[in-house]
């Protein structure tokens, strides 16, 4: 029985590149989104915003004649 040889050196820069990767990933979920996925954001609330503004009564036509 052999025991497996282990480049030390390269287990270490195995280890620091997980390391990183997961500190990546949980900045990324702290930071939210691109910016890119904003703008579609904003525009589509804007888009939504606009089209009910278009479809509201008005106030003084809501009123009973007579």
């Amino acid at each position: 029985m052999t025991a497996e040889i282990v480049n030390l050196r390269q287990y270490r820069k195995e280890k620091q590149r997980r390391e990183r990767e997961q500190s990546a990933e949980e900045n990324r979920a702290k930071h939210g989104r691109t910016k890119a996925s904003r703008q579609q954001d904003k525009a589509e609330q804007s888009r939504t915003k606009q089209d009910l503004d278009g479809k509201q009564l008005d106030p003084e036509s809501d009123k009973p004649t007579g």
